[in-house]
């Protein structure tokens, strides 16, 4: 069932930080927060790796924290809560995005992460 809960806050509360510059650039904090296993698909299509997505990630130098709207929650088994939401940034670029987070050991760690552009006129 799909849900705006409190009892998802943690998870989005780790989402957020991924999405703030400050903890995208801390190594440290970014291996906290992805899964051993994680894979992003991104916006582009192209396929990334939990190494790839660090090292990409502690090299950006101008990312400016956008805006998540519309946020849903779906626990899809137990422990994997499935998270959507729409980011409008700045510029006018919208896209959609999609997060399985595992809650197993008790702190949300993502799994896996889509981002899939919007075209005008249609979010």
């Amino acid at each position: 069932m799909w849900e705006s809960a409190e009892r998802f806050q943690a998870i989005k509360h780790a989402e957020l930080a991924l999405l703030a510059g400050d903890t995208r650039r801390d190594g440290a904090k970014v291996e906290e927060l992805l899964h051993a296993d994680f894979e992003e698909i991104g916006r582009s299509g192209r396929r990334w790796t939990r190494e790839q997505m660090i090292a990409a990630l502690a090299a950006e130098r101008d990312h400016v924290t956008p805006d998540p709207d519309e946020w849903l929650f779906n626990e899809v088994a137990p422990n994997l809560v499935l998270v959507t939401y729409l980011l409008r940034t700045e510029s006018g670029q919208h896209s959609r995005h999609s997060s399985i987070w595992d809650t197993t050991t008790g702190t949300p760690a993502l799994r896996f992460h889509q981002g899939t552009v919007v075209p005008a006129g249609l979010d």
